[in-house]
């Protein structure tokens, strides 16, 4: 099977293309937007990772976002319509649905994205949802929930950082559960969308089986780097105004970094899973270890 992947030199690509090239014909397609082009889909799958993500810094336009992750979106899906080609995978995510989550997120909850960043992936989500599929065409939306692995340096590395210096976890009175996603279980269900045509086609969310709260990664980090771990329960109101503070004056710990942390974010993988008809890889604990071994190297 011959596969085209935008976005393949980033984090999601770089494993993606190591994972599947010992069965398939990879070709890289560097893609961005610019009005009125059009695209020539030469191969049998596309698989769309090329986008905008969120902008912590904040110096990001609006119009960034939405033409990013929903125009060129559109360009790519409208010229996959017109081609040869059978399989279409749009890389979207769980925050085109909710920032905030109570109980556990399912694919039928009602969307309300509060970002710029979920906003234009809902957008371009609904755009490939409301266009009409020609037989032999089958089309995977997929919502992943926080994705970890090798290569990744996101806020692990920084749990990660805070461990293996010896320095206490300061923000164990907060109770949160969320929702990982290792890279190697997000390359299974992408390569078994590819390869099992009885799939139909849809909205996927993407997550490890079990949520973990930040207190237990601490923990899998210490287990990790053959520490004690030290969690501190120092009440979360004096945390949340240290953050606030780290709004203004540029901390390491600011509110939005705080809430990535500590939130409450769980979401299903119950529809994914049945579908494919196989149980995901690697358990959530397992993924996160190996994660946290390859920030040793």
């Amino acid at each position: 099977m011959k596969i085209t992947i935008t976005g393949s030199t980033g984090f999601v690509g770089t494993n993606l293309r190591k994972y599947l090239k010992t069965s398939h014909e990879i070709e890289s397609m560097r893609v961005r937007y610019a009005s009125n082009q059009r695209f020539d889909i030469k191969t049998d799958v596309i698989i769309h990772l090329a986008g905008k993500a969120h902008d912590l810094k904040k110096v990001s336009k609006p119009t960034d976002y939405y033409e990013a992750n929903f125009e060129l979106t559109k360009q790519l899906f409208d010229a996959f319509l017109l081609s040869e080609a059978s399989v279409f995978i749009f890389m979207s995510t769980v925050k085109a649905v909710a920032d905030t989550v109570d109980g556990i997120l399912k694919e039928d909850a009602v969307a309300n994205p509060q970002t710029h960043y979920g906003i234009s992936k809902h957008k371009a989500e609904q755009y490939i949802l409301n266009k009409k599929l020609p037989e032999g065409k089958r089309v995977y939306i997929l919502r992943p929930s926080m994705i970890h692995g090798p290569g990744n340096k996101g806020n692990l590395n920084l749990l990660y950082q805070l461990v293996s210096q010896g320095l206490p976890w300061p923000l164990g009175d907060f109770q949160n559960k969320r929702s990982f996603l290792s890279i190697e279980n997000l390359c299974f269900v992408i390569q078994e969308l590819l390869e099992n045509i009885v799939i139909p086609s849809g909205v996927y969310q993407v997550s490890d089986d079990v949520p973990l709260s930040t207190s237990d990664l601490i923990h899998s980090l210490g287990v990790s780097l053959d520490k004690k771990d030290r969690i501190l329960n120092i009440p979360s109101s004096w945390i949340k105004g240290v953050a606030r503070l780290g709004d203004y004056l540029y901390l390491p710990l600011n509110s939005e970094r705080l809430q990535k942390l500590t939130e409450n974010y769980v979401v299903s993988n119950q529809k994914i899973v049945t579908a494919i008809g196989k149980p995901l890889p690697i358990d959530s604990k397992e993924g996160l270890l190996k994660t946290f071994q390859s920030f040793k190297k």
